[in-house]
């Protein structure tokens, strides 16, 4: 078998994209993949925290915070940490804006923004139905990934603040905020050294923004039925929704279970 290793995406591509659990359709799945020899990563925008329901189905490597933190079996294998100052400044100017911001530790916090766009983008990434806990001393723990909460008009001004710093849109309101690269390819090329395994051996699945570096870096890319034009465009198959055993109906196709 060529292929040796399978990333995938968790909100929309093992997650039912409408309700946010996992069909048992997927869990049967995804243990087949792992009893047959596969590696299987989840690789998310979610914090470690909330990959619990992952963990439990045999899950060792996880790509998290999108691809800021990876871990296998519980040990860091790559991270990217924002200096403390820089955490402890622009949340500073966010708040000044009352424009949200998440901080991406091991856990998941919040400025004390809040409001019902911010909400539904919390929903519509991470299927959170309440506001992260708030913390208002997060520059002083160790942070992998910002997360501002933005649209296009307002980030101009954080752009002309924060000349050295990047942002990257995933969400039509958030953006990441950046000193390095911080993408689900650079860590996918993390996993794969650890490993001692190619790109060529390895799938990934997705379904939205921060999955198409993903999907452009693997051999073989599958986007589920209920992606966004963009990705189901760059993909190699497009396989059923979330909700309808699009997981296990791929695998299936491609003789994988």
């Amino acid at each position: 078998m060529k292929y040796k290793i399978i990333f995938f995406d968790v909100d929309g591509t093992i997650t039912n994209y409408k309700d946010g659990t996992i069909p048992q359709s997927t869990k049967i799945a995804i243990k087949k993949l792992l009893y047959n020899g596969f590696k299987v990563v989840a690789a998310t925008g979610r914090p470690l925290s909330m990959c619990e329901e992952i963990a439990e189905l045999g899950v060792e490597t996880f790509i998290t915070a999108n691809g800021a933190y990876v871990t296998h079996q519980g040990v860091c294998i790559h991270k990217i940490v924002l200096p403390c100052e820089t955490v402890h400044t622009f949340n500073k100017f966010a708040a000044e804006q009352q424009h949200a911001l998440t901080f991406y530790s091991d856990t998941l916090h919040i400025n004390e923004v809040r409001n019902p766009k911010v909400q539904l983008a919390l929903y519509e990434t991470l299927r959170l139905e309440e506001f992260p806990p708030i913390n208002t001393e997060a520059h002083l723990s160790e942070t992998y990934l910002l997360c501002l909460f933005v649209d296009e008009k307002e980030i101009e001004k954080y752009k002309k603040k924060f000349p050295e710093i990047q942002f990257k849109r995933w969400h039509p309101y958030i953006v990441n905020v950046l000193e390095e690269e911080v993408s689900k390819s650079v860590a996918i090329k993390k996993v794969l050294n650890y490993f001692g395994m190619t790109k060529e051996e390895a799938i990934a699945f997705g379904d939205g923004e921060n999955d198409i570096d993903m999907l452009e870096f693997v051999d073989l890319s599958i986007a589920m039925g209920n992606a966004n034009k963009r990705l189901k465009s760059i993909a190699n198959f497009v396989t059923k929704d979330s909700n309808e055993d699009g997981i296990e109906w791929a695998l299936k196709k491609y003789k994988l279970i």
